[in-house]
């Protein structure tokens, strides 16, 4: 049907090797602050195929070749998307970021992320009153929601927080018909969100803390 195919990647592309050209999507997009970068920056991936046929939906300074009093002409390239002055100080602030995660490696990060993820998994499932969504860590990346029988999302999050100074997401996670229609939650979930920082220790902080949590439920 000729659809175009958009991956989010901002899961993903902070967490692991991301390969445009395997995965064959024509758009992916991905966020800074989830990578150690700014907030306020990202990426748009455009496959040179696609970046000829689209039109942006803002013109200004720095997109057109020509104006005159007929119309104008927009430059080639990704140039024709930037309209404006760019946010200058967030995208060094992006590039200091990507190469600092290169310095350590995408799989040695990956590799990291998997036995914190392992382990939060495993503890979980022990505890009474957490339900816990999704696969097994092997078929996923680091990232794991839950909730406690009994409790909100929301006060889960604020417990952990004012009790154990761990901090987590708590609500919608931009994935409300997932979450309403799939999950049946309609308050939300708790996410963890383990990354290169974090610890075993930190793990076993946070399964210690649910565990009162829940124990208290």
């Amino acid at each position: 049907h000729d659809a175009l195919i958009l991956v989010d990647g901002a899961q993903s592309v902070p967490h692991m090797k991301v390969n445009v050209r395997e995965l064959g999507c024509d758009l992916l997009a991905f966020s800074g602050h989830k990578m150690c970068g700014p907030t306020g920056s990202g990426v748009l991936y455009v496959s040179r195929s696609l970046l000829g046929k689209l039109d942006p939906l803002y013109l200004g300074g720095g997109t057109v070749e020509l104006v005159d009093l007929n119309g104008y002409r927009l430059l080639e390239g990704p140039a024709k998307f930037e309209a404006g002055t760019p946010a200058i100080g967030e995208v060094i602030g992006l590039k200091a970021a990507v190469k600092y995660l290169e310095s350590l490696g995408m799989n040695a990060i990956e590799q990291h992320e998997k036995i914190l993820s392992k382990k939060v998994y495993e503890g979980l499932s022990q505890v009474d009153k957490v339900e816990v969504y999704g696969p097994e860590p092997k078929f996923k990346l680091g990232v794991t929601s839950f909730n406690v029988e009994g409790l909100s999302p929301h006060d889960v999050a604020l417990i952990l927080d004012s009790m154990a100074k761990i901090a987590v997401r708590s609500g919608m996670h931009c994935a409300q018909p997932l979450v309403r229609s799939i999950l049946g939650r309609q308050q939300g979930t708790v996410r963890l969100s383990p990354y290169l920082y974090n610890t075993v220790e930190e793990v076993e902080k946070f399964l210690a803390a649910i565990e009162q949590i829940a124990g208290s439920a």
